[in-house]
Formats: structure tokens, sequence, C-alpha cells
């Protein structure tokens, strides 16, 4: 891909978003943390709906060279490729959100279930495919395990397991595994979404102060994916009842209504308590409740 060589203005900020996997989740991203960014078709300069910022698309895996190399300021990528690509660059936080779930991916050790092998010292002269090349490397060095090859697998790594000793690939949820019949043998690395930014910029006290709030905006719209908010109508002799089934990480606003006997409760709970939750409360006398879902959630 050949590269705008036209450097950003000064006062703006460049930020590299991850092409694949995660360009989806993470537009949606930016979407509830309050940047409309829009994709024109194949294009890698994406518009976004602030003029402080620039948008480029890259991989994930080579992200962290890019923000490193300061050809952007900052960038999302996994941890993993930081790792992997052993880049100098700084962490400003975690964004624990993923293509599937919003669970750490792992990248495991992995051979056909039928193997004979039980443990990552049985591999010792054995070839190994993954796409993780260097990590994997360093993990059978520390662990003083001599093995033949450590060989770059272009993509469907999970087909490999049979035609080298063992894979290393990437699984949130283990299904791909179980679905080719693999087992893991130890876990590799553990990694997550992060937010990363070159030294100079993060040095640079304009960029870092937007740098700061896209992070705070960005955490804020992923502690909201997972809760909802509810409003309702209490009677005040129910109140206490209603109160203590309400599992709010802070307590519940009340406010009074024009009928005395009578208050408005708000709250931001747990969407996965919702539907059993909500028949508790009509029992308990709520009614007009509310549902809705939340944007950001800035504590």
């Amino acid at each position: 891909m050949a590269l705008d060589s036209t450097a950003p203005q000064k006062d703006v900020l460049r930020i590299g978003l991850p092409k694949g996997s995660l360009q989806e989740s993470t537009i949606d991203l930016f979407a509830r943390a309050g940047y409309r960014v829009r994709v024109e078709g194949r294009s890698y300069f994406p518009a976004i709906d602030d003029s402080g910022l620039e948008v480029v698309m890259f991989r994930a895996q080579e992200m962290s060279r890019y923000v490193e190399d300061g050809v952007i300021d900052v960038g999302i990528t996994g941890r993993d490729w930081v790792v992997e690509n052993r880049s100098d660059v700084h962490e400003v936080c975690e964004l624990q959100y993923s293509k599937s779930t919003r669970q750490p991916v792992r990248w495991v050790l992995a051979v056909p279930a039928e193997s004979g092998i039980e443990k990552p010292e049985d591999l010792a002269d054995g070839i190994i495919a993954t796409e993780l090349v260097n990590a994997t490397t360093k993990y059978f060095a520390d662990r003083g395990i001599s093995v033949k090859k450590v060989e770059f697998s272009w993509g469907a790594t999970e087909v490999k397991a049979r035609l080298v000793d063992a894979i290393v690939d990437i699984t949130e949820t283990g299904s791909s595994l179980r679905a080719n019949n693999l087992r893991e043998i130890d876990t590799i690395l553990t990694s997550t979404t992060c937010l990363i930014v070159n030294h100079g910029a993060w040095k640079d006290p304009a960029k870092r102060q937007r740098i700061e709030d896209l992070a705070l905006l960005l955490d804020g719209a992923i502690a909201a994916k997972s809760k909802i908010g509810l409003k309702m109508n209490v009677p005040r002799a129910g109140l206490d009842q209603v109160m203590s089934l309400l599992p709010a990480e802070k307590s519940p606003t009340v406010s009074p209504l024009a009928d005395t006997d009578w208050v408005a409760v708000e709250v931001i709970v747990e969407d996965t308590v919702e539907r059993e939750l909500i028949p508790k409360l009509v029992r308990c006398g709520a009614t007009g409740i509310i549902s809705y879902s939340l944007n950001k959630i800035i504590a």
C-alpha cells in the first residue's frame, strides 16, 4: 500500500485504525464515543467528522511499526503485535473490545487432538507454524526448548497443524480450534486491544491532551456497551423494596414526582440482568419502566 506522504498539519492528530477483522467493531466504538468515521469503498483514508483528526487504516499486525516510526501519532492494535514487532511505543490504555467478545484473545500452542504431544517439551526438534514468529521463538527460548524451526504461516494456520508438529494460533472462544479437532497445549500470549502512541506525540502537550480526551471517550463507550439505563416510577411505599433489587455501582437517582406518593428512579445496570430484573420491579409496584441503551459512561 502506498501511503499519502503529505505530513499532517501540526495541530492535527493522525490516528491509525485497524483494517480487517477489527474494522467494523472499531468504527462502531468510535461512533458510540461520538466520532463518525466513514469508509469509502476500499480507501485507506476514511473521513471523520473532526477536523483535528486524520484517519489512516492499517492492518493491526503492522500498526505499532508505523506508530513507532511517527508515520502516525496514535494507533489501535493488539498488544500481541506490539510484542511481536518489538515496538517502542507508549501504551495509553487498554480497550477491552474485539470482533467477537470483550474477552482477551489468546495465542495458544496447539496440536491435533490425536497427537502424542502432551507438553511444550515434547516439541524439541519440531517445526512450529505461526504468524507470531518472534513471540513464539522467545517462548521456546525462555523455556530452554530447542525447536527445529518456527516458520511463518500465511493464514489458515489450523490446517497446517497436520503438516507440521504444532501451531501457535489466536483464539477468542476456542471454537475454531475445536472445529478443526485441535487440542491446546499451552498459552503463549494473552492480548487485548490497546491505544498506543508515538513517544514524540505523547511529549507534545497539545497532542497529548487530544489523545487523553480520545482515550477517555473510547473507554467510556466500552464501559457503556455492557450496560443499560432504567427509568421507572415507584410508589414511595415500595421504594425500599425496589432499591434492594437494583445492583447499581452507585446509588440510583431518586426524584420526587408531582404526586407525592410516587418517585422517579433512574439507574444503570448490567444488560445481563435486565430480563430478570424488570419482572421483579413490576411485582414491587414499579410502573412506566423504560429501558435504554447507553453510548458512554464516564466514571
